[in-house]
């Protein structure tokens, strides 16, 4: 059974930073992204940042390039999203998620990540990211 566990939120005030835990378990397959998608309330899900097994590319989204950073650890299953100089506008939950290359997922799962769409097949709990003074 696919598992992701997010943790590390918390409140922040601007220009703070937050680092950001996703632990994953449950599968061995070997041609995935693993990634971030966050939300806000009232608004639509926005595209963070993945991983791709295939080659190792990172992307992430233009409105977190160069603030955020995204890593993992294969020999923990933890992949992290380290937040730097956030904004007010960065307040969100933020979800952990997995695309198997292999399996198509529902068209509510897709979002945008630079330039590639990230259509997951499961995501976590989500954590949530508050920036105020």
């Amino acid at each position: 059974q696919v598992r992701l566990v997010e943790s590390g939120g918390g409140l922040v005030q601007p220009g703070g930073s937050l680092k950001l835990s996703c632990e994953f378990s449950g599968f061995d397959v070997h041609y995935y992204a693993i990634g971030w998608f966050r939300q806000a309330p009232g608004k639509e899900r926005e595209g963070v940042s993945c991983i791709s097994t295939t080659d190792g590319s990172t992307y992430y989204a233009d409105s977190v390039n160069g603030r955020f950073t995204m890593s993992r650890d294969n020999a923990r299953n933890t992949v992290y999203l380290e937040l730097n100089n956030l904004k007010p506008e960065d307040t969100a939950v933020y979800y952990c998620a997995t695309d198997f290359f292999e399996l198509t997922a529902p068209k509510a799962n897709r979002v945008e990540i630079g330039p590639i769409t990230f259509e997951y097949d499961y995501s976590g709990q989500g954590t949530q990211v508050t920036v105020s003074s």
